[in-house]
């Protein structure tokens, strides 16, 4: 018992040992971890092209909306609301019906003024009559202060009657009160007063609020900095509505008002834009970004804002070279924003720059190159088509050690027999393929191909 044990301990450690030599040959090769030779394949890289192109110069705020009018619709008159002729939310036009108060009142007093200026106009026609009659007779028969008192009193009831239009023309509008119209076009909100109540010219709540929101303004403010570039653009400035994100455009319009002084508490000046909100996603009090285009700058040299590092010396981009290496260049930014920058000095239109990939990536690296869309040639392609055949040639050399074991006088059998018919393929992905048919009684062990750690082979 002892002698097996013995002989199992040494047949574990001989198996052992074969195994860790087996691994380090071509047919055992693993994958290595960092490309070719354990790190020094090519980096796998995202790249893209520097392009020329006109840049926009926007300066961007925060602002809100505004309604371009708006007004609170109150009674002018007491009374007793009638009727309220418009729904909450809907559109109206200038003019348009929106409540009437009780008009009895009114029409009243418009009645008792119509009816005084007849009266005044009736008693003005006979004093005219009783003038001419003076005038006909003359001082003959009156004397020519009764004359001129006449033609005083004629005089009174004229302006008698000037008044009493002015009177019609007051109770007339006080009437037209009562009828409660639209001050322009707009959106009516949510009712403030229902039909029934009792309205006062004095109530500060009103009966409606009515919002222009086709067109609307917005106001935002910028920093006292941007005022120069403002102020010294031409004509009007395009302005842009943007999500409070500043990822969904939700109109354009056009600058209409920089105010004329500065805010010395924020150091912010304060601007208003109008927009013609045809889709209505601009609403009165809702907070927006807006952006006013200043200027465009031509044919300037743009890059992706990832392609742009910053080191101890500056801002540097990776450029790849026609070698499929890459070299370090210090750049010079003119402008940049969270998509692109714009390259003053350093880069050239077309030039390829690294955007992903700066893990392992140095001055001189060979780069593996993607566009980011397909993935890039990998750098451990060799390696596994090596592993792929030293892993075939270490399967065809376990096969010719048990056709050799069984021409050495090896217990025969099933399993033997089918292996013996079979021709054995020897060799490695450097030597020509070899056959060698064990059937024949002539070929010995020892006139086969000796194997080494090149093909895998053993030694018989």
């Amino acid at each position: 018992m002892r002698s097996i044990f013995t002989l199992l301990v040494i047949g574990a450690i001989g198996g052992g040992v074969y195994y860790v030599m087996q691994s380090g040959s071509p047919g055992g090769t693993a994958k290595p971890r960092f490309g070719r030779d354990g790190g020094g394949g090519p980096v796998a890289v995202i790249a893209k092209p520097a392009e020329t192109a006109d840049v926009p110069i926007y300066l961007e705020g925060v602002g809100s909306v505004r309604a371009l009018n708006l007004a609170t619709v109150r009674a002018q008159v007491d009374g007793i609301l009638l009727s309220v002729n418009f729904k909450e939310g809907q559109d109206v036009k200038r003019g348009d019906v929106l409540a009437k108060i009780d008009p009895v009142t009114y029409q009243a007093q418009l009645d008792q003024a119509i009816a005084k200026k007849a009266l005044d106009e009736a008693l003005l026609a006979n004093t005219k009559r009783d003038l001419e009659r003076y005038q006909k007779v003359g001082t003959l028969a009156i004397s020519q202060q009764q004359i001129d008192t006449q033609k005083a009193l004629a005089q009174q009831q004229e302006a008698q009657i000037k008044s009493d239009t002015a009177a019609i023309e007051n109770a007339t509008a006080i009437l037209g009160y009562t009828t409660i119209v639209a001050p322009f076009d707009g959106r009516t909100g949510i009712r403030i007063v229902d039909q029934g109540n009792l309205v006062h010219a004095g109530d500060t709540g009103g009966i409606v609020v009515i919002t222009q929101i086709q067109p609307i303004s917005v106001v935002f403010t910028l920093p006292q900095q941007d005022l120069p570039a403002l102020t010294g653009a031409t004509g009007k400035l395009t302005a842009q509505a943007l999500s409070t994100n500043s990822q969904t455009e939700l109109d354009s319009g056009l600058l209409e008002v920089i105010d004329n002084q500065v805010d010395q508490q924020t150091g912010t000046i304060r601007l208003k834009a109008n927009f013609p909100n045809d889709r209505r996603q601009l609403w009165p009090g809702q907070f927006v970004n807006v952006r006013v285009l200043v200027d465009t700058m031509k044919n300037v040299v743009v890059a992706p804002t990832e392609a742009i590092q910053r080191g101890p010396d500056g801002d540097y981009v990776y450029v790849v070279q026609a070698d499929k290496t890459v070299a370090m260049r210090a750049v010079k930014i003119a402008r940049q924003d969270e998509k692109q920058a714009v390259i003053a000095e350093g880069v050239k239109s077309g030039d390829t720059l690294v955007v992903n990939g700066f893990g392992r990536l140095k001055d001189g690296a060979t780069v593996a190159v993607s566009d980011g869309k397909t993935p890039p040639a990998s750098a451990d392609a060799p390696a596994k088509q090596r592993h792929r055949q030293g892993g075939k040639a270490a399967g065809d050399t376990s096969d010719r050690q048990q056709s050799s074991a069984s021409q050495s006088g090896a217990p025969s059998g099933a399993q033997s027999g089918a292996q013996a018919s079979a021709p054995l393929i020897t060799g490695s992905n450097t030597e020509p393929t070899r056959t060698v048919d064990s059937s024949k009684p002539g070929t010995r062990p020892d006139q086969q191909p000796r194997g080494n750690a090149k093909d895998g082979g053993t030694s018989p």
